[in-house]
């Protein structure tokens, strides 16, 4: 069975998938520009054939782990080609979801993103949040970054995620990559020794809780840039998010701090392209402008969207007006602008 599911990731990889699904009782199934795929050549899956084939993935540590948590996230390399494979219980059998890491990282222009994310491998200090649900382009965004500053600068440059995702290249900075369950207990753990590792900047794969962000925070709070991910709709609600992590009486200390050390925020959505079968980016940003700053401060986020509105000229852009301009350059249809609005209202009134 182990020669079967290499063959599923080998076939993953010559056709260029994005993903691919093992889940009995079904066909093999891979994702391809955002479209499921079965692959019928191998016959429906049986729980017993899941089972065996997915657990010959874990070392015996990672499989004491799955069976007491009844899931888990690994890293895995074949064939030269990164997975990040996520092992579950469905209906009683094991299932799994792996996510093809492409072997080159691309860069800003490759991914379509904005010019601005180019100003943010030149920060020193502070931290910048990537939001949105997952697969949506936040991981490789935050990897075309720390490959900027790996390719431009002499940094020291610490990752924890839960796994490890892209491989940088050797270049002009070390990367030192820990992996949770592997190569570090958990990210509270990790995120307590990273200061006595001498980093310059601290890569936190998501800010799952309140130890997380806590000790998130207090690494920016320290010196260093921090990279990290919220699984939150819009700027504005990573903001609310945050805030609402903490006991009420640490909040307004907590709004103080997020308000120096706050970079930026990025929301992220991967959208179905008019003009072929691929997917483009679309983002709002919000920058911690003075404005920005007082309202957090003030716990008045109610008012971060009409700042968004207003502060092109210094960097913002409301989800609405990215969808807009990726309409009207022909990008993205109507009907996709206005399914992926987190603002019905505001779309409505730009595209009618």
């Amino acid at each position: 069975m182990r020669n079967t599911i290499q063959q599923l990731m080998q076939v993953a990889i010559d056709k260029n998938a994005s993903d691919l699904h093992i889940v009995a009782p079904y066909f093999a199934t891979l994702r391809i520009k955002n479209k499921l795929l079965f692959l019928r050549n191998f016959g429906i899956i049986q729980p017993e054939t899941s089972e065996e084939m997915l657990l010959s993935l874990l070392s015996p540590e990672q499989k004491t782990y799955f069976l007491e948590n009844k899931e888990i996230d690994i890293g895995y390399d074949f064939a030269g080609t990164r997975f990040r494979i996520n092992i579950y219980i469905n209906r009683k059998s094991i299932g799994a979801a792996f996510r093809l890491i492409p072997n080159r990282i691309k860069n800003f222009a490759e991914l379509n993103l904005p010019k601005i994310f180019q100003t943010f491998s030149n920060y020193n200090q502070g931290l910048i949040l990537f939001t949105g649900p997952t697969g949506e382009g936040k991981s490789s965004s935050l990897a075309a970054i720390i490959n900027d500053i790996n390719l431009r600068h002499s940094k020291h440059i610490i990752t924890i995620e839960d796994p490890v995702e892209y491989v940088y290249p050797i270049e002009k900075s070390i990367i030192s990559q820990r992996e949770i369950h592997q190569d570090t207990l958990s990210f509270n753990s990790a995120l307590k020794s990273v200061l006595r590792e001498d980093p310059d900047i601290v890569l936190v794969g998501e800010m799952r809780d309140y130890e997380t962000v806590q000790s998130t925070l207090q690494i920016a709070e320290t010196g260093h840039l921090v990279f990290s991910t919220l699984h939150t709709g819009s700027t504005k609600d990573s903001i609310d998010r945050i805030i609402d992590m903490f006991p009420s009486h640490q909040q307004n200390q907590t709004r103080s701090t997020l308000s120096q050390e706050l970079i930026a925020i990025i929301a992220q959505r991967l959208l179905p392209s008019s003009t072929n079968d691929d997917l483009v980016p679309a983002v709002e940003i919000l920058m911690n402008t003075s404005s920005i700053a007082s309202v957090i401060r003030d716990g008045k986020t109610f008012m971060i969207d009409t700042i968004l509105e207003t502060g092109e000229e210094k960097g913002m852009v409301l989800f609405e007006r990215y969808l807009y301009k990726l309409y009207q350059n022909g990008l993205i249809s109507r009907e996709t602008a206005h399914s992926h609005a987190i603002r019905p209202n505001i779309i409505s009134k730009l595209i009618k």
